[in-house]
């Protein structure tokens, strides 16, 4: 059987060595419950707050003082942009701008707010993918000062970087909190806190090689940003979160963002020629029968959304997946749908190009070899179905007795 190449790094990653031997350390440990008062919960949640204090030191947050920045852990990214939405926009009246290319855990929150008396507005999107910042600008002048912009900070289809320290400066101007769900950010970029002026922003480990099953939301202490629990029946977490917290994975997602941010140039160098490499190889074969999505906008160095001209994206994911080529039509939180990707359509791409893209990302464990691989198996298939496509589109030879 050939051997897999996994380029689907945005959707999950696979845990990093170093993190899968720090999570079996964890489980062998036998935490128990934090919130119990025993000894042994005691030491659970000493370990528990190591572990948070050590998340927020490594994203560069304050952890002590009246302003100290909060994290709140979750099960994921998807619960965190839940909490964060819902739970600063509890009632109306309150506004909520966000972009219409944002993930589906924040567009799906934005409609059912708007169903429940939020006023929501969207941003629109450059052909490149760039948030419209006169647009933001105008929505901002005519908007109440407890309003909400919600705004990634890289999306996950195209990699696209949005510029959230100009719109930090809008929202300042006008009073309103910026927040971001910086899930693909995280790991790939580096991070500024101060410089990036957002009030809140969410985190989820299994994209850059950490667990799964954890995620979190982290608070500047200094933006004053009140929030209000979506889940009850416990007092973890101020109350802000209830149910139990899982230490091992606490200690995973430590591990993960330790081996990121300590090794942040040279990943990001490395992301960087991967993919580079890949679509050099690709352009240079396909020519202008493929587009890279985004290509002129500031990227993730890890992603390439491209689009094959005349061929059907599904089809064409399915072919690479028995070739063995693993990625993505966009979000894997929307993978099971066979609608064209919403960010393409934000973006006001041609139909062609929606219905040929695929996306492709590149993570730590992947390397250069494997991306040149990947573009000879691509270009293998891609010229299969081209050929049963000119087939299919034959007329048919006529019949010897000419009928």
């Amino acid at each position: 059987m050939t051997d897999a190449i996994y380029l689907d790094n945005n959707s999950t990653t696979p845990l990093m060595p170093q993190v899968a031997g720090a999570l079996h350390a964890a489980l062998a440990a036998g935490y128990v419950n934090p919130a119990s008062q025993h000894q042994a919960g005691q030491r659970a949640r000493r370990v528990l707050q190591e572990a948070r204090e050590s998340i927020l030191a490594l994203l560069g947050a304050k952890t002590s003082g009246m302003a100290a920045d909060r994290l709140i852990f979750t099960s994921g990214g998807t619960e965190a942009n839940n909490l964060l939405l819902r739970g600063y926009l509890q009632s109306p009246p309150a506004r909520l701008i966000v972009s219409r290319i944002e993930h589906p855990s924040v567009i799906g929150v934005a409609r059912y707010l708007s169903t429940r008396g939020v006023q929501v507005d969207y941003l629109q999107v450059t052909s490149i993918g760039v948030i419209d910042l006169d647009q933001a600008a105008a929505l901002l002048a005519h908007s109440p000062p407890s309003s909400l912009v919600c705004v990634m900070l890289a999306n996950n289809e195209t990699g696209v970087v949005q510029p959230l320290s100009e719109l930090a400066q809008l929202c300042q101007r006008y009073g309103a909190a910026l927040a971001t769900d910086a899930v693909q950010a995280i790991g790939k970029l580096d991070l500024d806190l101060a410089a990036l002026g957002v009030a809140a922003l969410t985190i989820a480990p299994h994209k850059f090689h950490g667990p799964l099953g954890i995620g979190a939301l982290l608070i500047r202490g200094e933006s004053h940003f009140p929030l209000a629990p979506i889940l009850f029946g416990g007092f973890q977490q101020e109350g802000l979160r209830p149910g139990t917290e899982s230490v091992a994975l606490a200690l995973g997602f430590q591990a993960a963002l330790a081996h990121a941010v300590g090794h942040t140039a040279a990943r990001q160098t490395q992301l960087r020629l991967m993919r580079d490499r890949f679509e050099t190889l690709l352009r240079a074969a396909l020519g202008d029968q493929l587009v890279i999505n985004g290509q002129f906008a500031p990227r993730l160095p890890n992603t390439s959304n491209l689009a094959f001209l005349g061929l059907d994206r599904q089809e064409l994911l399915l072919a690479l997946d028995m070739a063995g080529v693993a990625c993505a039509t966009g979000s894997a939180c929307a993978s099971g749908s066979s609608e064209p990707s919403a960010v393409l359509m934000a973006m006001g791409l041609p139909q062609a190009v929606i219905s040929g893209s695929l996306r492709f990302s590149f993570g730590a464990l992947n390397t250069v070899g494997e991306a040149e691989e990947a573009t000879r198996r691509i270009l293998r298939v891609v010229k299969d179905l081209r050929a049963r496509q000119n087939r299919r589109n034959s007329p048919a030879p006529p019949r010897q007795d000419g009928r």
